[in-house]
């Protein structure tokens, strides 16, 4: 047999066992599901099925990459939730006739709180940019807000 069909052979016969092996292990298939579920938005369900799959295999790559950014992208979505329930907060402080001392001090705060915890978010290339974009405007809200404040 020729070395130019042998070695193409050869090649996808073993790429065809390397894919019944992905496939077939369990660790590997929760790893594509919260692969999946990571693509679509479900971090914590993403989050549960790569942890499964990595406490069936410590060297799973798939498993402990999808861990780690489905945490990250949670993060994400905790300081946006937070945002949002302070600009609530801020907008309702800011709705009254006068702003006494106390809530310039609570705004002030809030605003170095916020800003300090998207100082500790470390966006990756797999995060959804979506959840960067709302988190960074909300920083640059907060950080509107307090040069408002100081001045």
């Amino acid at each position: 047999m020729s070395t130019k069909i042998f070695f193409p052979i050869l090649a996808v016969l073993f790429l065809f066992v390397m894919g019944g092996y992905f496939l077939s292990h369990p660790s590997y298939e929760k790893s594509l599901k919260a692969k999946y579920h990571y693509e679509m938005g479900e971090y914590k369900e993403a989050l549960a099925l790569s942890r499964e799959a990595f406490a069936l295999d410590r060297y799973n790559r798939m498993a402990a990459t999808i861990m780690a950014q489905s945490l990250t992208s949670m993060k994400y979505i905790k300081y946006i939730e937070d945002a949002k329930k302070y600009m609530k907060q801020i907008t309702a402080i800011a709705a009254q006739e006068s702003i006494l001392d106390a809530d310039k001090a609570k705004i002030r705060i809030i605003a170095q709180i916020m800003l300090s915890a998207h100082l500790k978010l470390a966006p990756s290339v797999v995060t959804d940019t979506e959840l960067v974009k709302d988190a960074s405007r909300y920083q640059v809200e907060f950080e509107k807000l307090l040069e408002k404040i100081d001045k």
